[in-house]
């Protein structure tokens, strides 16, 4: 990195529907990843070195964030100064607003820091809706943003009870998806929690319809391993899985023991919060705005 390179971090948000991901896609590939996108538009700034950004947080196919992070250094030419962060965002989102992609805010940081492995916390909420007869109940605002379920009433207090269960430090591998790359399953889970959910739509087309919202925090996740808890709990309150056997399953320790066809579908997982430690935030140049998360 030239000794003039301003690192920046950036909080930015979108829909994953239309991505491959959140991870850049090689040239030429029919469906881009959401960095493809920013890194181009920040190409458009015209730096002097090449554009990477160092993201904080994988998200798949059709996976939402409201609120995921990056770094990335830029070296601006004829030694301009760096750019402000209200500057950077505004600019940034004028070359994305074809985009469901928005960058919320940008702050100068130490050439030191890196959004992944400084990251302390994750938090992501996976939304459900339930009471519909059919899948046309569905309003057209909640397409592809929860995960719609047909004909069922969830056993709210029996997934309060599992997700205690899961709660914790515990070794989750057999909430880690089959064939991926084998990672330190231990995990703490500082928080999961099922909560009744809102909805534009709720009030104004189906009142019948039910949302909750599941929330995980934790410091880092296991390949897919939130889509899976989240299918399990879903088990549980749909009666077709136990508290106990929610705990079998976690003390498995395998992934082979999860059950087919279980896990959630991608269309209703957030990624809401990156959160960073207060020492992380004295390397910051000062801004107007608190960027713990």
């Amino acid at each position: 990195m030239q000794h003039n390179c301003t690192r920046y971090l950036l909080f930015f948000q979108y829909l994953g529907t239309k991505y491959s991901g959140v991870m850049k896609i090689p040239a030429h590939q029919p469906v881009e990843g959401v960095q493809n996108h920013i890194e181009n538009a920040v190409r458009r700034l015209k730096p002097l070195n090449e554009v990477s950004l160092y993201i904080s947080s994988r998200t798949d196919t059709g996976v939402h964030a409201l609120c995921n992070s990056a770094h990335l250094d830029i070296q601006r030419k004829d030694d301009k100064p760096p750019f402000t962060g209200k500057v950077l965002t505004d600019a940034l989102n004028l070359y994305l607003k074809k985009e469901p992609i928005r960058i919320t805010r940008a702050y100068r940081v130490s050439n030191e820091f890196h959004a992944r492995h400084s990251a302390i916390s994750r938090t992501y909420v996976y939304r459900l809706a339930t009471g519909l007869s059919s899948y046309s109940d569905m309003p057209i605002t909640e397409k592809d943003l929860c995960w719609a379920l047909r004909d069922t009433k969830l056993d709210i207090s029996a997934m309060e009870e599992a997700s205690a269960v899961l709660t914790g430090t515990h070794d989750f591998s057999t909430f880690q998806a089959r064939g991926s790359d084998p990672k330190n399953p231990v995990k703490t889970m500082e928080m999961v929690q099922v909560q009744p959910g809102l909805s534009f739509s709720q009030r104004h087309f189906n009142r019948d319809i039910e949302y909750w919202e599941l929330s995980f925090k934790c410091r880092s996740y296991l390949y897919k391993q939130v889509r899976r808890m989240t299918g399990a709990l879903v088990a549980v309150g749909q009666g077709k899985l136990s508290v106990r056997q929610m705990q079998k399953l976690l003390d498995a320790r395998d992934s082979l023991a999860y059950p087919q066809n279980m896990c959630a579908p991608a269309c209703g997982l957030y990624l809401t919060k990156v959160e960073y430690n207060d020492s992380d935030l004295l390397s910051y140049t000062p801004d107007d705005t608190d960027i713990r998360s």
